[in-house]
């Protein structure tokens, strides 16, 4: 069996409030793409079990947008230990993961060194390297223990930023 990891950077966020890194919402850019994404995700049936997402606003309101669209009910966890979070930290995250299908929610550039760190092979794609908002890596690893994924195993399924959708 495998196990289908979705790794999603943040969609575009606000800059216009006075709020603190924290707090910053998403933009209305930031929104049509992460809809946009749910969207995606649901027409390919790459819907996660679980979510794992910073708790950060922008996170948290990519989050809403994609399971939104998606029209599904995955179990949410909003961790504060992935805001800003680097590659050691995601995968402390991903190995204790529950579910077949499970999509992390976090920030660069943790997540852009994370998805370069997972996959055996990087995808052929000119923005995989810089990782934008909302961009999404589909990858399986050929376990069935999250526990047991290692370093450079992830199979490349699919890369797409908003651009591509």
């Amino acid at each position: 069996m495998t196990k289908r990891l979705i790794l999603i950077r943040h969609a575009k966020s606000s800059w216009d409030a006075p709020f603190d890194d924290h707090s910053r919402t998403l933009n209305n850019r930031g929104r049509t793409s992460a809809t946009a994404l749910g969207s995606y995700l649901k027409m390919r049936s790459d819907c996660p079990d679980a979510i794992y997402c910073s708790d950060a606003a922008r996170t948290i309101e990519t989050t809403e947008c994609i399971v939104a669209a998606m029209g599904t009910t995955p179990t949410i966890h909003h961790l504060n230990k992935m805001y800003n979070a680097s590659p050691a930290a995601l995968w402390n995250v991903l190995r204790k993961a529950e579910g077949d299908v499970v999509a992390l929610v976090a920030h660069n550039p943790g997540i852009a060194f994370f998805a370069e760190d997972v996959v055996d092979k990087a995808p052929d794609h000119p923005r995989f390297i810089d990782y934008p908002t909302c961009a999404t890596l589909v990858c399986d690893f050929p376990t069935n223990d999250w526990a047991k994924a290692v370093s450079h195993s992830g199979q490349v399924v699919d890369f797409v930023v908003p651009k591509d959708l």
